[in-house]
């Protein structure tokens, strides 16, 4: 192992290795990076939990930041205080974040700080639909706990694994008009401007991350075609990613 490659977290390593291996990943992510890119406005983007940096094979000049380091992280910070002053940036792009983040809240407050007026953020994350929660409860690695608040404050745990998550977290701050009006309470320098459902088979059957795939490269793009003609009414029950956009008023 290079001395490099020793100063990583192991995981980071087995997740870059696995992008690099499966091309039906790397077509659906492209996919993801594409709707958060057109999500923002022209201008200066902040990618946070940049993880391994493979958005740069899409954007090479976005500014990716992440908690840990890695070859691509241009700079590495906590998304609970980032270290870039007020209205830096017109876009805010995040893949698989919220769901990690300690406090929520706090974390949003931060994001609209380095927004531009009228800047916003695009975030995609795991959806707890119907049919989606079944399988994440079951087979995923991570815990859904859905009787968590994300609005109450939290004592700040110094030791906290960067990867401990709640993938229940999106769907209970988004997922209702009613828990969107509350963030917006919290949170009053910014509005949900959507929240749209998507992913259905696809991703589901590439495996993600996993060292397996169901899912061949020669078809992501004929399903995610298909997947794209099935009504809104029928992904709110079935889809496995929400992509939510926030904007910053004021």
């Amino acid at each position: 192992m290079t001395r490099i490659a020793a100063d990583l977290d192991r995981r980071q390593i087995v997740h870059r290795s696995r992008w690099q291996k499966k091309g039906a990943i790397r077509l659906l992510y492209r996919d993801f990076h594409r709707r958060l890119i057109e999500s923002c406005p022209q201008g200066r983007v902040l990618d946070i939990g940049s993880g391994t940096a493979h958005i740069k094979d899409f954007r090479p000049d976005i500014l990716s930041t992440d908690i840990l380091p890695f070859p691509g992280i241009d700079v590495v910070a906590d998304a609970h205080g980032l270290p870039f002053p007020d209205g830096s940036f017109s876009g805010v792009v995040m893949l698989d974040v919220l769901h990690h983040l300690e406090r929520p809240i706090a974390f949003l407050k931060e994001a609209s700080r380095v927004l531009k007026a009228g800047g916003r953020v695009a975030m995609i994350e795991p959806a707890m639909t119907t049919i989606a929660r079944r399988f994440y409860d079951r087979f995923h690695g991570e815990p859904v706990d859905m009787d968590v608040d994300p609005f109450a404050p939290v004592k700040i745990d110094p030791d906290r694994d960067p990867f401990d998550a709640n993938q229940a977290i999106p769907s209970l701050l988004f997922a209702t008009p009613a828990a969107c009006r509350r963030v917006e309470n919290e949170v009053p320098s910014i509005r949900v401007r959507s929240v749209k459902w998507f992913s259905l088979f696809a991703y589901p059957m590439s495996g993600g991350f996993q060292s397996w795939s169901l899912m061949p490269a020669a078809l992501v793009r004929s399903v995610l075609a298909f997947e794209e003609k099935v009504p809104q009414a029928v992904r709110r029950q079935i889809a496995f990613r929400m992509m939510v956009v926030l904007e910053r008023v004021g």
